[in-house]
């Protein structure tokens, strides 16, 4: 994986004139990286919607966006503990989705300044953990999150009726 700097991208929360690009975002990222790799994996049009209900995340969570030049090209979502939809398997704990870069800066770096800052905000909540999930197979987004002190905690698998999904946790010192 190539890695570089990114002084010339701002990390901040998306805003409701950022759903569509958050949203094309997401699948058009999701597509390509689940296509490459494992190529079983099928979006369908109700996925594709969720992917871009941008609205619903920001309404229960918090969206972060990386603009740089005025156009988004990363994006994270942090439920808070307790919010509706989270699934976070740790009492008290935020729960991580939908982290995804452009797909022309795939493999760049550009994930870090993103989960940096999904981690602050979730320390800044005072919460004990943030847990996440990965899809079964997805090896290079596991190890990604396995670089950044995330471990795989099975109790908080889930068995879901079109996927499987590997559980994992980042847990910080109270």
């Amino acid at each position: 994986m190539s890695t570089r700097r990114w002084e010339d991208v701002v990390i901040r929360e998306a805003r409701a004139e950022d759903d569509a690009a958050i949203g094309e975002l997401l699948v058009e990222a999701f597509l390509t990286q689940y296509a490459q790799k494992l190529p079983e994996v099928r979006y369908d049009e109700a996925r594709k919607r969720e992917l871009r209900d941008v609205a619903r995340r920001r309404a229960v969570g918090r969206v972060l966006v990386a603009e740089r030049a005025g156009r988004v090209v990363g994006t994270v979502s942090l439920w808070p503990p307790g919010a509706p939809g989270s699934e976070a398997w740790i009492p008290g704990a935020a729960d991580l989705r939908q982290l995804a870069t452009a797909v022309e800066l795939h493999g760049q770096g550009l994930s870090t300044p993103l989960l940096e800052a999904a981690e602050r905000l979730a320390r800044e909540w005072g919460v004990p953990a943030i847990c996440l999930h990965v899809r079964r197979g997805a090896l290079g987004v596991a190890r990604m999150y396995e670089r950044r002190g995330f471990v795989r905690e099975p109790a908080g698998d889930l068995e879901l009726p079109t996927v499987f999904l590997e559980a994992y946790v980042l847990r910080w010192p109270a």
